[in-house]
C-alpha cells in the first residue's frame, strides 16, 4: 500500500497559565512529544493509550485544528502547514466520540449533510438532496428521517448522520476519535461493521482512535501505542497483541477483558502514578512505574527502534532481550 500521510518529529507543547490574568509560568504541558509514524492508504491505523496521553491532540493536529510547536506532516506527500493549496478540509474528515454533541440541535439531517455541500461548493438544487438522499441511504438511513432532527434519533442513528456528513466531501481519510465508546454494545457493533463496509467501499483510510483495545484489534491493521505524549511502540496488530515489546503495551493488552467467566487470565496492576506533562524527566518516561527497570532507564530517554521488520518500541529491554 502507498503511504497517504507520515508523520515527522511531530511535538506540541500548551504553555502552563497561572493565576487570574493567565500569565506564564514558562513551563511548558508535552501534550505529544516527538512522535513518528505513517499511515498507508487503504488501512486502519489506531493510536491507543489511557486518557490524557496525546492522541486527540495528534488528531487535532492533522486535521489543522492546532498548529505543532516542531515537526511537519505530509498528506499526500505535501507539508500540511506549508502547502496552502492542498484542500486539507474536504480530503480529511473527523467523527466525534459523542455524535449529539456534534450535530446542531436546530437542524435537520438535510441541513447537516448538506452544509459541508454548500460550503465546499460541490452541489445544490436537486442535485443536492439527491447527493444527500444517496448519503443517507449508504449509512442505512430512511428517506423519512430527512427533515428530522437530532433529538428524535437514537445514539446509533445519530452517529450514521455524522459518518454521512463526513461521507459528503469524499475524503480520503477518516479520523475516529473514541466513535462508538458512547454507544450501547450491540449498536457499537452495527456502527463498526457500517465502517467496515464503507472502508471498502470508498477505498478510506482510518484513523482510528480509543482505548478500548478489544475494538482497536477487531478494526486495526496497525497500531502505535501512546504513553504521556510519546509513542512506546509500533506495529502490526497481531504483532503487538501476541508478542508486545513495551512493558506499557504489555500491561495495556493484560488489561483487556476475556469474555468468558470460566477463563481466568492473571493481571498485573501497574504501580505508580503517571509522571505530569508538565515538563517530563528526560529519561523512560514510564521507568517508575516499570517492573524491568534498569539503571539505564532512569539515565537515558529510549529512542523509538526497529527490533523486527515494522515493529518498533521505545525501549531499552524489549521483551525479546528480557
Amino acid at each position: 500500500m502507498n503511504e497517504i500521510l507520515r508523520v515527522e518529529n511531530l511535538t506540541k507543547k500548551f504553555p502552563v497559565q497561572m493565576g487570574i490574568f493567565g500569565t506564564r509560568s514558562g513551563s511548558f504541558i508535552h501534550a505529544v512529544d516527538n512522535i513518528n509514524f505513517t499511515v498507508k492508504k487503504g488501512e486502519t491505523f489506531g493510536l491507543v493509550g489511557e486518557s490524557g496521553c496525546g492522541k486527540t491532540t495528534v488528531a487535532k493536529l492533522i486535521l489543522k485544528l492546532l498548529f505543532p510547536t516542531s515537526g511537519r506532516i505530509f498528506f499526500d506527500g505535501k507539508d500540511i502547514f506549508r502547502d496552502r493549496k492542498t484542500q486539507m478540509r474536504r480530503r480529511i474528515q473527523l467523527i466525534f466520540q459523542d455524535p449529539y454533541s456534534s450535530l446542531n440541535p436546530r437542524m435537520t439531517v438535510y441541513d447537516i449533510i448538506g452544509e459541508p455541500l454548500d460550503i465546499h461548493r460541490l452541489t445544490k438544487g436537486n442535485k443536492k438532496k439527491k447527493r444527500i438522499l444517496q448519503l443517507m441511504e449508504t449509512v442505512g438511513l430512511a428517506p423519512f428521517h430527512l427533515y428530522r432532527y437530532p433529538h428524535e434519533f437514537s445514539g446509533g442513528q445519530r452517529q450514521r448522520v455524522v459518518i454521512a456528513r463526513a461521507l459528503a466531501v469524499e475524503p480520503d481519510i477518516l479520523i475516529m476519535d473514541e466513535p462508538v465508546s458512547a454507544l450501547d454494545v450491540s449498536v457499537r457493533a452495527q456502527v463498526l461493521n457500517l465502517l467496515e463496509k464503507l472502508q471498502k467501499e470508498f477505498t478510506l483510510t482510518y484513523i482510528f482512535i480509543s482505548h478500548d483495545l478489544s475494538v482497536v484489534r477487531h478494526v486495526c491493521n496497525r497500531v502505535g501505542v501512546m504513553y504521556l505524549g510519546q509513542i512506546v511502540e509500533l506495529g502490526e496488530i497481531n504483532d503487538l497483541f501476541d508478542y508486545p515489546q513495551h512493558p506499557y503495551a504489555e500491561a495495556l493488552i493484560a488489561s483487556v477483558p476475556i469474555p468468558d467467566p470460566r477463563t481466568k487470565k492473571k493481571r498485573e496492576l501497574l504501580i505508580g502514578e503517571v509522571p505530569t506533562p508538565i515538563d517530563p524527566p528526560k529519561c523512560c518516561r514510564f521507568v517508575k512505574r516499570c517492573k524491568y527497570a534498569q539503571e539505564k532507564c532512569s539515565q537515558e530517554e529510549p529512542p523509538l527502534e526497529e527490533i523486527r521488520k515494522d515493529h518498533w518500541t521505545a525501549c531499552f529491554y524489549p521483551a525479546d532481550s528480557r
